[in-house]
């Protein structure tokens, strides 16, 4: 025994946090305290089905999710940082899973990149949720979906699923619009949202490359290709379609080139 706690019980506990304010500080100190050697790598503990949720937002099925429309009301604006916000505090759940659910047949690094992937996806909620508030809103003032961690579920038995659906097409698709939308924030006017927007895009350049690094790493350990073992997975696992327009060039920094998804794109 090393008396330090477990880096598993430390992720379950934030993954049980249900204020998304107080997660995202806990996930921020979760970070540093395994960076400095605090926690023993040892998963004595499950990973909840769900992790906690606030009451508020409500949580709709994406069908039922109202229009936010594309004008430059303040409206709409409000309801495009909210939904924004809503993405990354699903985003700090979904990497914290990935460290705490598949972490315990994969060495340190790997819980080291989730756990920092985690920690970034906190820094951008509370940039919007701070946002939002200079616009006269907050966080779980208006409903959202849970589709994102549906995707998770589906995913929860098998890391190369999970490595394939959530980073590699979630989030690879935020790598595609977010430039648009911040450009349309800016010729609104919204100069403080497009910059926030730049900073997330560039994060996620980094997020995607984690998934397809560790992605590529276990599709050499299993001796298959892996933008055919990709594609298998997308088609399984993903129940939408992959539209373009496609962020070519910020797929390719991420390690995604086209020779992954140009086969089954629409």
């Amino acid at each position: 025994m090393t008396g330090k706690p477990s880096v598993a019980r430390a992720i379950r506990a934030a993954l049980l946090t249900a204020d998304p304010y107080t997660k995202a500080m806990a996930v921020r100190s979760l970070r540093r305290d395994h960076a400095a050697g605090r926690l023993a790598h040892v998963f004595d503990v499950a990973m909840p089905g769900r992790p906690a949720r606030p009451a508020r937002p409500e949580l709709l099925p994406p069908n039922r999710m109202p229009k936010r429309g594309r004008g430059g009301s303040e409206r709409g604006r409000i309801a495009l940082v909210h939904s924004l916000a809503h993405i990354e505090c699903v985003a700090i759940d979904l990497a914290l899973d990935m460290a705490g659910r598949f972490g315990r047949e994969q060495d340190a690094a790997f819980v080291a990149d989730w756990l920092d992937v985690a920690a970034d996806e906190a820094i951008h909620f509370a940039l919007l949720a701070r946002r939002l508030r200079t616009l006269g809103s907050e966080y779980g003032a208006l409903p959202a979906h849970d589709g994102l961690w549906e995707a998770a579920q589906k995913t929860s038995g098998d890391l190369a699923a999970r490595l394939a659906i959530v980073p590699m097409v979630l989030e690879a698709r935020g790598l595609d619009i977010t430039p648009a939308t911040a450009e349309r924030l800016r010729r609104m006017g919204d100069e403080r949202t497009a910059r926030i927007l730049d900073r997330i895009l560039a994060d996620e350049i980094r997020h995607v490359r984690c998934g397809t690094t560790h992605f590529a790493q276990l599709c050499e350990s299993r001796g298959c290709d892996p933008a055919a073992l990709w594609k298998s997975l997308v088609e399984k696992h993903f129940n939408g379609a992959l539209k373009p327009p496609f962020n070519d060039s910020a797929r390719e920094a991420a390690g995604l080139p086209r020779v992954f998804y140009a086969g089954i794109a629409l």
